[in-house]
């Protein structure tokens, strides 16, 4: 895998990424060891995580995932200079006030958020730091339309892009980015860090996968004439895509234990929905017709787009990793590509 790079940052990431949200939830520290031991050795030097992490979140589980990566990296004399690692500071709370009081995101919260991560992760800077959710109302997480009388936005984004400069003038973030973000975001960011001389965005981090292709709808066109890189996560649907749930359905006792669809909180979301699941049981279906795993045909999609800067794939064992790691070799030939297009005709977007 060549490297590519993240917008016009200077920061170079390997095509696939390791997500780590399962570390400290689904995932043991020793097992969380094991595979990132492995990503390292297959050549993915590029990972994700978040404060917020591990998922589903609970106050329990609050900054785990950041510990367990920084106590890999304290065992492992060398390693950081291998790893470009990623972080995000949560937005405002989303019912989640072990994170943060109130429901804003402030100058001071950014900071301090960034500062806990770094303790946590045991590291002298985060190479690209990244809001997580935008700190205004947005359409995002399966809420489909804008509404002008839910905003509550108390900090603007020419403060929040004012806040990270001085994170990376203090020489602890190299590069910023985005996360759950829409055009007029992205935009914004852009237009102000050129207008006043601040950090330039070097990607989004949104889902991109065959369910959810809502990035095609604007957001392509957007991150490419403005130069910011995609970070497509869920490219497996949250396992939707991978054909574990075509026979078992997704809730009760019927969907298997141990998965992310097996948590009550995940089957309230987006890929709970029944159209989710109805949908890709077609494109599972399609992958098999043409001798691929319902899992090849998902990650080629994502590795293959001329929209995707970096892949991240989320695991929660060694061989999980592998497999996904081995899809990196498949190539879909157009007539799969024009099928796929049209099953989006049919089912649209249900994981949006």
């Amino acid at each position: 895998m060549n490297s590519v790079r993240l917008g016009r940052s200077d920061v170079l990431v390997s095509p696939i990424c390791l997500g780590t949200m399962t570390f400290g939830e689904q995932v043991s520290e020793r097992e969380a060891f094991a595979i990132m031991d492995r990503a390292l050795e297959r050549g993915v030097n590029f990972w994700d995580t978040a404060e917020m992490y591990a998922v589903p979140a609970r106050a329990e589980t609050y900054g785990a995932t950041e510990t367990i990566i920084g106590h890999w990296l304290a065992a492992r004399p060398g390693a950081r200079a291998q790893v470009v690692l990623a972080s995000k500071v949560a937005g405002p709370s989303r019912g989640m006030p072990w994170i943060r009081a109130g429901k804003g995101m402030t100058a001071a919260d950014i900071i301090a958020s960034c500062e806990g991560s770094l303790r946590r992760l045991q590291t002298e800077v985060i190479d690209l730091y990244q809001i997580h959710w935008p700190e205004r109302h947005v359409p995002a997480f399966g809420n489909l339309y804008y509404d002008p009388a839910k905003e509550v936005t108390q900090t603007s984004i020419h403060e929040q892009l004012q806040t990270l400069a001085q994170l990376v003038q203090q020489g602890k973030v190299r590069a910023v980015g985005l996360s759950n973000e829409t055009p007029y975001g992205v935009h914004e960011f852009v237009r102000l860090a050129e207008q006043y001389g601040l950090p330039r965005v070097a990607s989004v981090q949104n889902p991109y996968c065959l369910i959810n292709r809502s990035w095609d709808n604007a957001m392509d066109e957007t991150c490419d004439r403005l130069g910011v890189g995609l970070l497509a996560y869920s490219p497996l649907g949250v396992g939707l895509l991978t054909g574990k749930y075509d026979q078992s359905g997704l809730t009760g006792p019927a969907a298997p234990q141990g998965t992310r669809l097996s948590y009550p909180s995940v089957q309230k979301q987006r890929w709970g929905r029944p159209e989710a699941l109805e949908a890709a049981r077609h494109y599972n279906a399609l992958a098999r017709e043409h001798g691929l795993t319902p899992t090849q045909l998902a990650l080629a999609f994502c590795y293959r787009s001329w929209r995707v800067a970096s892949t991240i794939i989320g695991v929660t064992s060694v061989a999980q990793l592998d497999e996904n790691l081995d899809a990196w070799g498949v190539q879909l030939s157009e007539e799969v590509l024009t099928q796929i297009d049209a099953l989006r005709w049919k089912y649209r977007d249900p994981g949006q």
